[in-house]
């Protein structure tokens, strides 16, 4: 940072030297202080194809559905803010697209995207009205014994089932001119080294291990909501989602049980809002073609801040997610009976628990979104100091992980002097972001930084303890 702001100096003094003697070498001179950027890795040219490449389709990128600004997935009031000629709409502008492509009334109102995994043999009947699951902590979730589980059932991608798969499914699904969906004419498909940098930029995105609970939280009622999730006898969350992540406890469920596939009675939940709008939704056959009704299990860490919740957006909250595991639907279901044969009863929480798991949820959310946060900046400042490449959408991101840090606590009740140390973060992004002083935005910056871990220590134990993994603790 110390050089990047002495050239930003050096570059202002002999730029005046040479407007007073009107010479020209000297600003040639300026310019050549900026070291030439280094061409991007494969991970940033994943960014690229990830954000800009439209694979001569119908406008849409991987970027249209997956936002970086909303948690890498899309949510109704980010679909609100777009502009009508954005291409997640291209199904109310291209009349190729017009029918058996997408339904934009529940894209509009629920976010739910069509998509066809039991094939486009009958476009008019056989499809499923789905949200759009984030792609946070990819490298730590879809891994199991019988392969890649990728999507909400874990048979979002043809062939393989592999990431790379899922690309050139997604390219297949949503990137077509026409519902002919013929190669060559309706888009392109991905060449192999894009298929490469795709996975590895999704891949490092979010975290990239699980935790390691229990975690040291300060807070009495996440506390307590940690020990009720760890609890086999009572919570029973960390039979499924053990460390809050997406795979199996492999003391429960058997080793390396990796993420696995639940048929959880979701989708025979009573008043769910994509039936109460009148459209039509067909029931949704979960893994498989024909299905079997089963899900994947979707890690918890970044939860609070990514809902609606489950694969058709049908609860709103963390709360009511939380609380549909008391109710008969899920004790009757196969998942739930499942869980009764290897617990020895039924989930039971009162309202009081529920509202603590929830907390812990929304507490290891904002911890994260912490962690994420700082190492934005941390690029962000880098970036500057490299000259390689811009800084704007690094501190878009840093700004919205913020904002939802403190929405999420704030949405429960929870630690508001962390919820206003976050806010102060974010005003001081805003100002890093808008100044062009090189050393003002260092200040900024740091600044930022300085008031996310101030945050983070209010909900967490600012020293770890041996066994236990708390993220970022360079202090």
């Amino acid at each position: 940072m110390i050089r990047a702001v002495n050239e930003s100096r050096i570059s202002r003094f002999y730029v005046a030297v040479a407007i007073i003697f009107g010479t020209s070498t000297l600003i040639i001179s300026a310019c050549q202080t900026t070291p030439p950027a280094d061409p991007p890795t494969l991970i940033e040219r994943g960014e690229q194809i990830f954000l800009n490449e439209t694979f001569a389709g119908n406008g849409r990128t991987c970027g249209s559905c997956h936002r970086p600004t909303d948690n890498f997935g899309l949510t109704a009031a980010f679909v609100a803010t777009l502009p009508e000629d954005d291409p997640l709409f291209v199904a109310e502008t291209n009349p190729d697209l017009a029918t058996n492509f997408e339904n934009p009334i529940l894209m509009r109102e629920l976010a739910l995207i069509l998509e066809n995994q039991d094939g486009f043999g009958d476009l008019e009947n056989n499809f499923n009205m789905r949200g759009i699951p984030h792609t946070l902590a990819l490298n730590t979730s879809i891994d199991s014994r019988d392969g890649a589980r990728t999507g909400w059932s874990g048979d979002g991608a043809p062939g393989d089932g592999s990431l790379r798969s899922f690309a050139t499914g997604a390219v297949i699904q949503h990137f077509t001119k026409s519902t002919k969906r013929i190669a060559g004419v309706d888009f392109r498909l991905p060449t192999d080294d894009e298929l490469d940098a795709l996975e590895a930029f999704q891949l490092s995105l979010g975290r990239q291990e699980d935790l390691e609970l229990p975690l040291p939280l300060q807070g009495i009622v996440a506390a307590r909501g940690q020990e009720i999730f760890m609890d086999n006898t009572l919570g029973k969350c960390n039979v499924c989602h053990f460390n809050a992540g997406a795979n199996g406890n492999p003391a429960i469920l058997g080793p390396n049980a990796g993420n696995l596939n639940f048929d959880t009675g979701v989708e025979n939940l009573p008043d769910q809002p994509a039936d109460l709008t009148g459209e039509l939704v067909p029931p949704d056959d979960g893994f498989g073609s024909p299905g079997n009704g089963e899900f994947n299990t979707p890690p918890l860490v970044e939860a609070a801040d990514t809902g609606p919740f489950f694969h058709n957006n049908s609860v709103e909250t963390i709360e009511g997610s939380v609380a549909f595991y008391n109710g008969d639907t899920f004790t009757n279901s196969p998942a739930g009976q499942l869980l009764i044969n290897a617990t020895g009863s039924a989930i039971n929480l009162d309202a009081t628990q529920v509202v603590a798991v929830a907390a812990f949820l929304r507490v290891i959310n904002a911890l994260e979104n912490i962690r994420s946060n700082i190492d934005l900046l941390d690029r962000a400042m880098r970036a500057m100091d490299t000259s390689n490449g811009p800084t704007d959408s690094l501190f878009d991101r840093a700004l919205h992980d913020t904002d939802d840090a403190s929405q999420v606590l704030t949405g429960g009740g929870l630690h508001p002097e962390a919820a206003a140390r976050l806010e102060a973060a974010a005003n001081f992004i805003r100002q890093a972001k808008s100044t062009t002083d090189l050393e003002l935005r260092a200040r900024y910056v740091s600044d930022a930084i300085s008031e996310q871990r101030a945050a983070r220590n209010n909900l967490s134990s600012p020293k770890p303890v041996e066994g236990v993994h708390v993220g970022d603790t360079d202090e």
